[in-house]
């Protein structure tokens, strides 16, 4: 596992394989009868300030096949891009020059998969559950709540991928379903340099993150319990001692021919569910939320970011005053230790195409701001919160054990003290 850590290809297999289920956190009905959107709709003095959503990509090819069992045909017919998921768009980095290299993408594309087709791609179907995100999120704020307009603009829209082409097609797609592909400029996706990337947890860019965790990714596998399993897993498969082969790799392209209705080895039915609920013990494990700078570390500055922009927009000191919604494009890795870090991660993995949404609400005649998160589509009650809208100073001091600055980040990524 320590060998796998330092390639692209553990990147991509713990960043693509969570799975495919809801929420049982604690849920509530959208507008309770207290809820600033109930309020609004009565007439009452809530307004919609800010929409932020954190998304994971859409399905794609396994990053890894499991080796010595029957492989799938991954043909190029599988990512044929849908016409309605066309939009005229730019990739830049953050400042708005040329993208940056993808090293990420690049050793991706060293290796081919049985049928033709790069490891991690975008196939038709993750490309249609991006489209359906954008337009489920139109009908949230473009048709029932008349917040965003039903064009693009980029001063009103933010959207920024990690720089695979997986996430930027992602983000592609979800702005096509949400605006009908409807654009009055190109839309720009905004992107950064490998090192830098704060979209999800960055082993080659902050060193403390990978002291910490290289030890915990090779003792994930050779915990008793997750030991066994994988033994007998192993042996139900075929696969040879000489491989390197865990559950997440397991997962991956078991999730992966799953959803695309492709074959997989008969030997593997029976242990699926152990295959979901050890590759999630394997990154409980890894992230150990109980230790916070972990989390800190992982998305401690994507979170500085969010809390960052509603401030912005409370204060009117943004420079773009008419923005409205910030898209995030990124992964599961992404969405698990944000998931925890706020306190409602229930131990399943996030389907392709699941979404962090974090609405800014405020209320006019006190001026009091109020933040709802939700998760594909279901509202969530924040630990230390005392609604499921919260009063943006107690949802800051619910993530103030995770969110971390950029500078504060770079600091403690440049120290390689030893894991505790």
């Amino acid at each position: 596992m320590r060998v796998l850590l330092k390639t692209a290809g553990l990147f991509g297999s713990v960043s693509v394989a969570f799975g495919s289920v809801l929420w049982s956190q604690k849920k509530t009905q959208p507008d309770a009868p207290n809820s600033p959107s109930a309020d609004l709709k009565a007439g009452h003095p809530y307004e919609l300030k800010l929409v932020q959503v954190v998304f994971r990509h859409g399905a794609r090819t396994p990053l890894k096949p499991i080796p010595d069992v029957m492989e799938a045909q991954w043909v190029p017919a599988l990512l044929d891009p849908p016409p309605h998921t066309h939009i005229n768009y730019v990739v830049t980095d953050l400042q708005g020059g040329p993208r940056p290299p993808a090293p990420i993408e690049d050793n991706y594309r060293k290796n081919i998969l049985s049928g033709g087709t790069f490891p991690g791609q975008l196939t038709t179907l993750g490309m249609q559950q991006l489209y359906d995100l954008g337009t489920r999120l139109r009908r949230t704020y473009v048709e029932e709540r008349s917040f965003l307009s039903s064009t693009f603009t980029p001063a009103e829209v933010y959207v920024r991928s990690t720089n695979i082409v997986r996430t930027v097609e992602s983000a592609r797609c979800l702005i096509a379903g949400l605006f009908q592909q409807k654009q009055k400029e190109i839309v720009p996706i905004l992107t950064t340099q490998a090192e830098s990337e704060i979209l999800y947890p960055n082993y080659h860019g902050c060193k403390l993150l990978k002291a910490r965790c290289s030890h915990r990714w090779a003792e994930s596998s050779t915990l008793s319990d997750i030991a066994a399993d994988l033994q007998s897993i192993h042996s139900a498969l075929g696969i040879g001692a000489h491989h390197r082969v865990d559950f997440i790799l397991i997962r991956d392209d078991m999730v992966a021919r799953e959803t695309h209705g492709l074959p997989s080895p008969p030997a593997l039915e029976p242990w699926k569910d152990t295959v979901e609920r050890r590759a999630v013990d394997m990154m409980f494990h890894v992230f150990q939320p109980s230790n916070r700078e972990n989390l800190q570390l992982s998305v401690g500055p994507l979170l500085h970011t969010l809390l960052g922009n509603m401030d912005e927009k409370l204060q009117g000191t943004s420079s773009e005053p008419n923005r409205k919604l910030f898209l995030y494009s990124a992964h599961d890795t992404t969405l698990i230790p944000c998931l925890m870090a706020l306190g409602i991660f229930d131990m399943k993995w996030p389907p392709y195409g699941a979404d962090i949404t974090v609405e800014l609400h405020q209320n006019q005649q006190t001026n009091e701001p109020f933040v709802k998160v939700s998760y594909i589509g279901e509202d969530q009650l924040i630990p230390g919160c005392s609604g499921v809208y919260c009063p943006l100073r107690e949802f800051k001091q619910a993530v103030a054990a995770c969110s971390l600055s950029v500078e504060r980040y770079h600091s403690l990524c440049d120290s390689t003290e030893p894991e505790p």
